[in-house]
């Protein structure tokens, strides 16, 4: 009973699969042909925030909070202390020495906010990614970089890109990798900082930067390559289930998730992670010729004090330390680019066109 019923769970998966490849097929062809006819663009307006007025808005709120007088017999004592004789210049020297200890720390935690350039005060333009295995963010990662170089004064201004992924795809992270590499080659700062994780393809997009900085327990490296496939030949083979694969080209296929993998297809299929790992190592080579990459494109991970001490990061260090430092020093603003949110059928089309290549040497 229980094979018969595998058997037929096995034929409706199948039939289900089959299925959703083709209804998203036809809706992959009727939406561009939407849009070709209708121009519509898949981005919202870019939005822009000036983080300094954030900031200070918050601080004056709080300033008011602490400094609101307090009332009866409690806030007149308190007022009649402060106005003896030598009380306030001791407080105006704790103050001070309070706000000398500050600017000590937020300048330890980051020091790649050495100096300004040229005697201007630079803007800085903060810039998000949150990475998953496709590297989505990417399409607006792009439009963000655009927009940045358009404005940024080479040599003065900075980008902060906040950076929070664990790897994903190669074409999507090498895509990604190469939008940041359009502000190294405009000459405008960039500072990668990353809070939680920063691996694999998301430490391939860090290391374009400048300077990087990782919070102390950020995890930092994973350089290599992996991929992995199911394979159910054997099953389908135990129920008489045939599967035809006609491929023109030796190496056009070499691993399957339903035909009989071969050892050739095998070996090809690890010579083509060899090669991925490879080019992986030479780029990071490009960007940061210091690192020991004999020792560290091991696929490991280290937490971001170890990291410091391998030469994987610059500084130690969080997004709000180097935001705050960045607004003492001149304009910061967010910049993000939205994306018009797909609609389900929209979404099977994209899963449907990803399906072959998102098992393939993911980072």
């Amino acid at each position: 009973m229980w094979h018969e019923y595998f058997l037929f769970l096995l034929k409706t998966v199948t039939l289900v699969v089959a299925v959703v490849f083709v209804v998203a097929a036809v809706v992959s062809v009727v939406a561009q042909a939407r849009n070709a006819q209708s121009g519509e663009s898949p981005l919202k307006p870019l939005k822009i925030r000036r983080l300094n007025d954030e900031i200070e808005s918050r601080t004056k709120q709080l300033r008011q909070a602490i400094e609101k007088p307090a009332g009866g017999l409690k806030g007149a004592w308190a007022r009649l202390r402060d106005r003896l004789p030598g009380r306030g210049d001791k407080d105006k020297g704790a103050d001070e020495g309070g706000e000398q200890e500050a600017s000590t720390q937020v300048s330890a935690a980051a020091p790649a906010e050495e100096g300004e350039k040229g005697g201007e005060a630079p803007r800085h333009y903060v810039l998000h990614f949150a990475g998953d295995i496709r590297a989505s963010a990417v399409d607006a990662l792009r439009e963000e970089v655009s927009a940045v170089l358009q404005v940024a004064r080479p040599g003065v201004d900075r980008v902060l890109l906040v950076l929070d992924s664990p790897g994903g795809v190669v074409p999507g992270y090498g895509l990604a990798a190469a939008q940041l590499a359009r502000l190294r080659a405009a000459e405008v700062e960039l500072v990668a900082i990353v809070d939680r994780v920063a691996a694999s393809g998301g430490y391939m997009m860090a290391a374009v930067a400048d300077r990087i900085v990782a919070a102390p327990f950020a995890i930092i490296g994973s350089i290599g390559v992996v991929a992995q496939l199911p394979n159910i030949h054997r099953l389908l083979k135990r129920n008489d289930i045939d599967v035809e694969l006609h491929t023109a080209g030796q190496y056009k296929r070499t691993l399957t998730l339903l035909g009989e993998n071969t050892e050739a297809g095998r070996e090809k299929f690890r010579e083509e992670l060899e090669q991925a790992h490879l080019l992986f190592k030479q780029f990071l080579s490009r960007y940061r010729p210091s690192l020991d990459l004999e020792r560290l494109a091991t696929g490991e991970h280290w937490y971001g004090e170890d990291a410091l001490e391998l030469g994987l990061i610059d500084a130690i260090g969080t997004s709000d330390d180097l935001i705050l430092d960045a607004v003492d020093r001149g304009d910061v603003f967010e910049i993000s680019q939205p994306i018009k949110k797909r609609g389900l059928l929209a979404k099977l089309n994209a899963s449907a066109q990803q399906a072959l290549s998102e098992w393939r040497h993911p980072l």
